[in-house]
């Protein structure tokens, strides 16, 4: 057993930002470590916070969801350090990827953002990815803000319907 149980928590969340091949969200880590009850959502935020300080993982906001990835550095202390975490907790990891991660994938690879641009309007940008691939890009200007935060919302839902949508029309 580690004697700094942070030291735990922070090679948990490397272990699972190392076991996917795209970035999650805070969200979704909590939702792991919450639900095992291996620690409190308090501790958790420190350990990301000291992890995103120690330059381990980055991060990236859009719309309110922070996106983790694991960084080289990262990659390395976990290589060295990786055999503290018991199997029992990696097959727990392990396990909760395999049954979630269509879910998880989809929720960070459909982004939707919005801005004022220049010219007074709000600008809807929505992106949907595959395998770190952009499979659509898309900008679209608004008159309002409301309009543009719904257009973002409704993309999380809506995005395959308007993908097939547009190759349908154009090809």
């Amino acid at each position: 057993m580690l004697q700094d149980p942070l030291t735990l928590y922070k090679l948990i969340v490397l272990y699972m930002l190392n076991r996917v091949t795209f970035a999650l969200t805070a969200a979704q880590i909590s939702d792991f470590v919450l639900t095992k009850e291996y620690t409190t959502f308090l501790t958790l935020q420190q350990v990301i916070s000291e992890l995103t300080d120690a330059g381990m993982i980055s991060t990236n906001t859009i719309r309110n969801r922070t996106h983790l990835s694991i960084t080289e550095e990262g990659k390395e202390t976990l290589h060295f350090f990786e055999n503290r975490v018991s199997d029992a907790i990696k097959a727990d990891i392990d396990d909760y990827l395999r049954e979630n991660e269509f879910t998880m994938r989809n929720e960070v690879s459909v982004l939707g953002d919005y801005y004022k641009s220049t010219s007074g309007d709000f600008e809807a940008h929505l992106v949907a990815k595959e395998r770190g691939i952009k499979l659509i890009d898309l900008t679209l200007s608004v008159p309002t803000e409301e309009l543009a935060a719904s257009i973002c919302d409704n993309w999380q839902k809506k995005n395959q319907d308007v993908y097939q949508y547009l190759v349908s029309q154009l090809f």
